[in-house]
C-alpha cells in the first residue's frame, strides 16, 4: 500500500490550499483517512479524520471552521481543503490509511505547507 500526500507549498496568511492523499492500485474506500501534521520541534498532530464509509470524525480545535476533509465519489482521493492558512499551520502535512478491518496503519510521505508573507 503506497499513499501519496500533495498539494503543500508556500502560500500567505490569509490564503488556501488543496491537499489530496491518493493512492497507487487501489481505492481507499475500505480504509479510514487522517491527516496529521507535524512542524519543527513539535510532535505529530492528528488535524482530521474520515470513516471507511465517509463519516468525518474529527477536526482538531485549532483548525475547525477553517479546514474540510472530503473524498471524491470513486474513492480514489480524499481532500484537505485549507482555508484561512495561519502561520502556525506550517507544517509537513501527512495522511495515514487504516485498513477497515485489520487496522493496520500506512502513511504517505508527507507534503510541506509554508505559511508566510
Amino acid at each position: 500500500v503506497q499513499l501519496q500526500a500533495s498539494g503543500g507549498g508556500l502560500v500567505q496568511p490569509g490564503g488556501s490550499l488543496r491537499l489530496s492523499c491518493s493512492a497507487s492500485g487501489f481505492t481507499l474506500d475500505r480504509y479510514a483517512i487522517g491527516w496529521f501534521r507535524q512542524a519543527p520541534g513539535k510532535e505529530r498532530e492528528g488535524v482530521s479524520c474520515m470513516t471507511s464509509s465517509g463519516i468525518v470524525l474529527y477536526y482538531a480545535d485549532t483548525v475547525k471552521g477553517r479546514f474540510t476533509i472530503s473524498k471524491d465519489t470513486a474513492w480514489s482521493t480524499v481532500s484537505l481543503q485549507m482555508n484561512d492558512l495561519k502561520p502556525e499551520d506550517s507544517a509537513v502535512y501527512y495522511c495515514k490509511a487504516r485498513a477497515a478491518v485489520t487496522f493496520e496503519d500506512f502513511w504517505g510521505q508527507g507534503t510541506q505547507v509554508t505559511v508566510s508573507s
